[in-house]
C-alpha cells in the first residue's frame, strides 16, 4: 500500500512538473505574439510636404510646410528678401538681394492661407526630401522676383518630388499651388521613392534665367484687413 502511494505521488508531481513546463513555454510565445500584436496595431508616422500660398500686401507668398501629420511641430520653408525693409523686396524686381529662408510673418496663420497642396511619404522618402529642402535653404543666398522667387523656391521642391509642376514660376502664388494640385490629379501620396529620382541641385546663385512676360501681370488688389506685412515679400 505504501508503495502504490509512493508511486501515485510520483506520478502526480511528475503531471505538476509537465504542465509547468508547459505553461513556461507557452508564457513566452503568448507574451511575443502580443508585443507583435501591439506593434502592427500602432500607427506608422506619416510625413508630408505642404506647398502653400498666403496673402500679402502684393503677390501673395508660397512657401511650404512640412513634417509629421502625427506632431504638432512643423516647419516652414521658403525664400524672401532680407530684413523688414521694403527696400529690399523693390530693388529685387530689378537686381538680386539678399535673402532669408525659413518661416516669415503670417506662414503659420490659417486665416491668410489661399491654396493648400499636401502631399504624404513614407520616413525614407522623408529623409530625402527634408534633406534636400534644407539644402535648397542653404544654396537661396539671393532673392529675386524674376528669377529665384518664393514661387521658384517651391517648385524646385515639387520637382524634386517628381511632381507635375506648372512649369511657370511667375504665377501667382496661390494660381500655381492650384495648377500643382491639378496637374497630379488630387494624388495625396508621393509616386515612387525620391531617392531613386534625379537629385536637383540647389542654385549657389540666381539661376541665370530671362523674365517671362508674366512678371508684368498686375498685381491683385489685397484687402486692407488681408496685409500680412509691412515688408511685402513674395
Amino acid at each position: 500500500m505504501q508503495k502504490m502511494k509512493t508511486r501515485s505521488l510520483a506520478l502526480v508531481a511528475g503531471l505538476c512538473a509537465v504542465a509547468i513546463s508547459a505553461g513556461l513555454q507557452v508564457q513566452p510565445a503568448s507574451a511575443q505574439d502580443s508585443s507583435a500584436a501591439a506593434t502592427a496595431a500602432k500607427p506608422q508616422a506619416v510625413y508630408y510636404v505642404d506647398f502653400r500660398a498666403r496673402t500679402a500686401a502684393t503677390y501673395g507668398h508660397a512657401f511650404v510646410w512640412y513634417g509629421r501629420s502625427d506632431q504638432k511641430q512643423i516647419e516652414v520653408a521658403g525664400v524672401h528678401p532680407a530684413t523688414e525693409s521694403v527696400i529690399p523686396y523693390i530693388v529685387g524686381h530689378l537686381i538680386p538681394v539678399p535673402a532669408e529662408t525659413g518661416k516669415s510673418y503670417g506662414d503659420l496663420d490659417e486665416q491668410y492661407l489661399t491654396a493648400s497642396y499636401r502631399v504624404y511619404m513614407t520616413e525614407a522618402q522623408a529623409r530625402d526630401v527634408f534633406a534636400f529642402i534644407k539644402r535648397l535653404e542653404r544654396g537661396s543666398i539671393v532673392w529675386n522676383a524674376a528669377t529665384w522667387n518664393c514661387v521658384a523656391f517651391i517648385q524646385a521642391v515639387a520637382m524634386h518630388m517628381d511632381l507635375k509642376v506648372p512649369g511657370n514660376h511667375l504665377l501667382y502664388p496661390e494660381d500655381w499651388v492650384n495648377q500643382l494640385r491639378k496637374l497630379n490629379g488630387g494624388r495625396k501620396y508621393m509616386p515612387g521613392a525620391a531617392s531613386s529620382q534625379p537629385m536637383a541641385q540647389a542654385p549657389a546663385t540666381v539661376p541665370a534665367q530671362k523674365p517671362a512676360a508674366a512678371a508684368a501681370r498686375k498685381p491683385a488688389t489685397v484687402p486692407a484687413s488681408q496685409v500680412v506685412e509691412a515688408n511685402p515679400r513674395t
